[in-house]
């Protein structure tokens, strides 16, 4: 196992208060976006309780050598309550929860929370000012609203997947969960904005419609405006930029990467005089930014020349020193290890039960007077069964009929596939 004790231990403050203390989330959702949206609520001070049937969020089932390690991380500083919501008890449960709460959050395929008995409307009558948050792949309206909600068709459908790669490969999906990571994003903006209305203007609840799609596409940029006035569709570029250059990554002599934009018209000229080619600032081919980027390949065959003499650190000292804007190609084992990744506390350590620590990304974004707060680990299953629905208005004895019946479990485990 690497060793990673460089980075910061975090002790969990239990008791600690963020700005968004008393805003509580009803989670129903399942893997990525859900999960990502309500972290974001979550670090800084929200009470999430994730409502999870009795096999646990998938997400505890994606696992890195037997370890849960994505439930580690984006389900931290929640609550579980385990409670199958395909019983009637169970609904009545849930509704005595939507009674006391803020938002709730699911991301069920469109119609499943009305198959359920637990439409907007139903949830509503419940709690009016209640903000529903309603995550799919589609959107509740549409052609496709039935179909699958996987982040890998959105990705390919809204055209970022034909952008990414080089001209003469077969198009990229990402590496990671994108569609459902932007979506989690949005999707946490959107239910601040959502409180404000009702917590600041008076408003009423409303119900938010948050596909994967729309969030992803509307961060690729000017693609119809661009087609509209040029009715070309941009060709894959790899690291090239199609908007300004030289703008790429190049292989050092020692067989690492780093990455270079110099995107600006002084930044381009500081370069090529820093590399001891200071004739080609005013050669006709490259000039200016539209004649760099037409003759992208022959001035970055120059610029690859001379990084290729020289190992990665003598390619960062080197433009460094010169103020030119390059830096090292890393992967995990080198972030970990960074200076500037330790100093700024981008990574940390928090205890675990399995690993004694485990590493995860510290709370972003950094607030001045209310910074996120670092509470408490992922929940077991059910962990917070009887404290939740307690405070629901759930007694003793109905709790126990809950549990007599498989309605509600506490203590259980969630299945993996190992």
């Amino acid at each position: 196992m690497p060793e990673l004790n460089k980075l910061p231990l975090k002790s969990f403050q239990p008791d600690a208060r963020g700005p968004l203390h008393g805003v509580r989330v009803l989670d129903l959702s399942r893997l990525v976006a859900g999960n990502i949206l309500t972290l974001g609520l979550a670090d800084f001070g929200a009470d999430v309780i994730k409502v999870e049937p009795p096999q646990g969020d998938p997400l505890r089932a994606w696992l890195s050598d037997g370890v849960d390690t994505h439930w580690k991380v984006y389900g931290r500083n929640k609550k579980s309550v385990c409670i199958d919501l395909r019983a009637a008890e169970a609904k009545d449960a849930l509704l005595a929860m939507v009674r006391n709460a803020h938002v709730l959050v699911e991301n069920y395929r469109p119609d499943t929370l009305e198959k359920m008995g637990l439409a907007p409307d139903v949830l509503h009558a419940a709690n009016p000012g209640l903000v529903v948050v309603r995550i799919s792949g589609w959107g509740q309206t549409g052609p496709f609203r039935h179909k699958p909600g996987f982040g890998t068709l959105v990705e390919g459908f809204s055209g970022y997947a034909s952008m990414n790669g080089f001209s003469d490969r077969e198009p990229v999906l990402p590496p990671i969960q994108m569609a459902d990571n932007v979506a989690g994003l949005a999707g946490a903006f959107a239910t601040m904005v959502a409180l404000r209305e009702v917590e600041v203007n008076g408003g009423r609840g409303q119900t938010l419609d948050l596909p994967l799609f729309d969030p992803l596409f509307a961060i690729l940029g000017p693609q119809a405006a661009h087609y509209q006035v040029t009715g070309r569709v941009r060709p894959r570029t790899g690291s090239r930029s199609t908007t300004a250059g030289p703008r790429n990554v190049f292989r050092t002599r020692d067989d690492h990467w780093i990455c270079l934009s110099a995107s600006t018209q002084a930044m381009a000229e500081r370069l090529l005089r820093v590399i001891g080619r200071e004739d080609l600032i005013g050669h006709p081919d490259y000039a200016t930014n539209a004649a760099r980027i037409k003759n992208a390949a022959a001035l970055e065959a120059v610029i690859d020349g001379f990084m290729r003499e020289r190992t990665l650190e003598e390619n960062l000292r080197f433009f460094d020193a010169a103020d030119v804007t390059v830096g090292p190609v890393n992967d995990i084992s080198q972030i970990v290890e960074d200076p500037y990744i330790v100093a700024r506390e981008i990574l940390v350590r928090t205890p675990d039960k399995d690993l004694g620590t485990v590493a995860m990304h510290n709370i972003s974004p950094r607030l001045s007077g209310t910074p996120g707060v670092l509470r408490h680990a992922a929940p077991e299953l059910g962990q917070h069964n009887r404290e939740v629905l307690a405070d629901a208005g759930i007694d003793d004895a109905r709790y126990k009929t809950l549990l007599a019946a498989g309605i509600a479990r506490e203590g259980a485990t969630a299945s993996r596939e190992r």
